[in-house]
């Protein structure tokens, strides 16, 4: 079947479900700099318009896109990402959604688009014969809000890891998140407690790396969205209490070629080919330059400390949780890198392309990592890890930022616009921070001087 008759299938196909489900409206989806994502809603009288990609927004109140001399852009939906809103179902009625590229006025794609940004990785990735795949697991908390409906600190419940009922109060509101991914297409694998008071996760099946990217930006939107229903407020925030764990965005990253898993050979050592072995020494080289990508917020390096199960110490392990990158004990075509230190905050088009990228270079570079560390890192004293290598993650989104910049991966995965944009973006937010009085020094400063 050509390209052509495939798509015109998929198209009358999609029109097909539009007449069955009585769909009316059509979210056209996309996310700015930050990964938020952003829509803009029309009848399916425009179907043919959406289809051909002439929907046209102002991109220059969104952050990080054009100058408002350079503002007009167009939306092209991906016909894959189509999906009936179950939570709008009603009887004669409902609303569907596409997730798009955003393209500029003569159709090429836009620079300033992460997920085009991400598009770029995987085609060079496809110029060397390689296939991604990628499995995030994003962790979130439940928070109750007060009578007006704003978030609070206080969680949900206060049961720990793997807590069953009636100690889990979450568990009603995974089961109606479950639903609704379930019916929009997604594959899920697992739904648990996780360790800290209020703290969730729903595993889904890992895809390709633009097809996850896709599936966390909707998995981020829907656990929001049904949270709300249920009265509550779904925070991806990295750590929104002290003294209990915050919530990760572990990546499981695989490699294929023609069909094959690149990093799983049955007679290596741990069952590890040579190329997952520069895979890793290329995120071991790479991760200060590009985590501020990965770990984005001020907030993000409150998680990464030691005490709370985040990684902040630079080493991989078979096994360890310890270490920032683990080779989960899955082999065959399950064989994966899981790099550990990303947090569901990221914007997971630009944070799925820097670990992909980086890994890549690793293999390019034919870098072979340092020895793994099967010891509990967080146990070590500064000398033992001095001893060991063992280098520190940037301790705060300043530091993270400068590594941006005086690395080159930020600049050869993000490209100029998108790098620009971003370094400015955060060193205003850390800028913010910095010039801020916060509760704290008002408390330990204000009776004390």
């Amino acid at each position: 079947m050509g390209a052509g008759v495939a798509l015109e299938t998929k198209v009358d196909q999609i029109r097909e479900i539009i007449a069955e489900k009585s769909v009316e409206l059509l979210h056209l989806q996309f996310v700015d700099i930050e990964g938020t994502l952003k829509h803009i809603t029309v009848t399916t009288e425009q179907f043919e318009d959406v289809i051909e990609g002439k929907m046209m927004f102002d991109g220059s109140s969104i952050t990080g896109f054009s100058p408002i001399n350079k503002s007009d852009l167009y939306l092209q939906p991906d016909l894959n990402s189509f999906a009936v809103l179950p939570w709008t179902v009603e009887e004669g009625y409902s609303e569907a959604r596409f997730l798009c590229s955003v393209k500029n006025p003569d159709g090429t794609l836009y620079e300033g688009d992460p997920r085009n940004v991400l598009q770029k990785t995987v085609d060079k990735a496809a110029d060397k014969g390689y296939s991604i795949s990628v499995g995030p697991e994003l962790e979130f908390f439940l928070f109750q809000t007060d009578e007006e409906g704003n978030p609070t600190v206080k969680t949900h419940d206060n049961a720990g890891y793997f807590a069953p009922s009636p100690a889990d109060l979450g568990e009603k509101v995974r089961l109606e998140i479950y639903r609704a991914l379930k019916a929009m297409g997604f594959t899920i694998e697992a739904s648990h407690h996780e360790v800290a008071e209020g703290q969730h996760e729903i595993n889904f099946k890992y895809a390709d790396i633009l097809g996850s990217a896709d599936n966390a930006t909707t998995y981020k939107w829907v656990v929001k969205t049904i949270a709300k229903k249920f009265g509550l407020h779904a925070s991806f925030m990295p750590k929104p209490i002290f003294g209990i764990n915050g919530s990760g965005m572990h990546v499981n990253i695989s490699l294929f070629k023609n069909g094959e898993n690149v990093f799983y050979d049955p007679q290596g050592d741990l069952q590890l080919s040579s190329t997952a072995y520069q895979f890793i020494g290329g995120l071991m080289k790479y991760i200060k330059s590009f985590t501020a990508i990965t770990n984005p917020l001020v907030n993000s390096y409150k998680r990464l400390v030691p005490g709370y199960e985040a990684p902040c110490y630079i080493a991989w392990s078979a096994s360890n949780r310890s270490a920032l990158i683990r080779i989960p004990a899955k082999k065959g075509m399950a064989t994966r890198v899981e790099i550990r230190c990303p947090d569901p905050s990221a914007n997971p088009y630009l944070a799925f392309a820097a670990v992909a990228t980086a890994g890549m270079m690793g293999m390019e570079e034919n870098l072979t990592p340092v020895d793994s560390v099967n010891e509990d890192i967080f146990h070590m004293n500064d000398a033992e890890r001095k001893e060991r290598g063992i280098e520190n993650l940037p301790g705060s989104l300043e530091l993270a930022v400068a590594e941006l910049e005086a690395g080159t991966i930020g600049q050869e995965v993000l490209g100029d616009h998108v790098f620009g944009e971003f370094v400015a973006l955060k060193k205003a937010e850390w800028d913010s921070y910095r010039t801020a009085v916060h509760s704290w020094e008002l408390e330990t400063y204000q009776t004390k001087f």
